[in-house]
């Protein structure tokens, strides 16, 4: 009868560096670089959700704000996952990948970044400041030039892409990083333009003039 030494015997004799791997992935996944990266990525996660739920609140008015506001949705959700599954599959199978510090100091450093310039972005513009693109025009809704907002057009998306993508780096997950770029960049790419059609309806010269001189903040993004 086949047994658990049987399997042993037949995973050591043809798996060799699979056994070896498996042996060593409890150790490598809580050694100190682990428990830095991942305690880093959690905390970045909570703070970015709970302070733009925090701050949705505050601007608009518990009444105006649902947990949409949270930014969570089924997409979101399943990419994190994916996330943290390379991280685990790769501090397994490659543990040296993940201890490259400058690598993983950057991207802590593009989170940060990144935080404080959508942070900036959503007081700077305050009631004019949406989680959903207007599509109608409102009486308390202005064209907002000033700050952060002098130097792109769109520092709420600038900041989240250096954030979500300073999120994979911090985690040196090469495969993620790639595709929270793309993924990210190109949401951006398709809804810029698309809120901008109704910003040249609500604003009209002025919003041109805006345009032509400030950049959007989203790379290759007119």
């Amino acid at each position: 009868m086949f047994c658990i030494k049987d399997l042993q015997r037949f995973l050591h004799k043809n798996f060799p560096m699979l056994v070896l791997y498996g042996s060593a992935s409890f150790s490598e996944i809580f050694s100190y670089t682990a428990c830095r990266q991942l305690s880093q990525m959690v905390a970045a996660i909570i703070f970015f959700h709970t302070s733009e739920y925090i701050l949705a609140v505050g601007i608009h008015g518990r009444s105006n704000v649902t947990l949409k506001s949270l930014l969570i949705s089924k997409n979101y959700l399943l990419a994190m996952i994916l996330s943290f599954l390379e991280y685990f599959l790769e501090i397994v199978l490659c543990p040296s990948l993940k201890e490259y510090w400058w690598v993983s100091q950057t991207g802590l450093a593009m989170v940060v970044v990144g935080e404080i310039v959508r942070k900036l972005a959503i007081i700077t513009a305050g009631r004019c400041f949406t989680h959903l693109i207007k599509i109608y025009h409102e009486d308390h809704h202005h064209l907002v030039t000033h700050g952060v907002y002098s130097f792109v057009r769109h520092p709420g998306y600038s900041g989240f892409l250096m954030w979500a993508v300073g999120t994979q780096i911090m985690l040196c997950n090469p495969i993620s990083t790639i595709a929270f770029a793309v993924v990210v960049w190109h949401f951006f790419a398709e809804r810029i333009p698309y809120e901008e059609y109704f910003l040249r309806q609500f604003f009209g010269h002025e919003y041109e003039e805006y345009a032509n001189r400030v950049s959007s903040g989203v790379p290759f993004v007119k």
